[in-house]
């Protein structure tokens, strides 16, 4: 689960628990969900992103306003890439 201890296995195993169970179908609200989260193409998550357009001086990406579906995608792919080499680059070479 991470570099941290706890008092007990309670937590872990309802993490455990928690990952396996939201893959059974039914579970979530939209089955699909659990393809598009982040892990699941091997990479870590892109940003989120959520009002207002611009927070300590961070502005939102205007690709994100653009309502092209396409290049949000293509975005959020290299935005994943770029988080995944700076973070975890180790995930890299097994992302579809």
């Amino acid at each position: 689960m991470g570099d941290y201890v706890l008092t007990g296995g309670e937590l872990p195993a309802m993490t455990v628990a928690d990952a396996v169970v939201r893959k059974l179908p039914g579970v979530l609200k939209k089955d699909e969900a659990v393809a598009s989260e982040s892990f699941a193409a091997g990479l870590l998550d892109f940003p989120q992103y959520t009002r207002p357009r611009t927070w300590r001086g961070r502005e939102v990406p205007e690709v994100l306003f653009s309502g092209d579906h396409k290049k949000i995608a293509e975005w959020r792919r290299q935005a994943a890439l770029s988080a995944t080499m700076k973070k975890r680059p180790d995930l890299v070479g097994g992302a579809n």
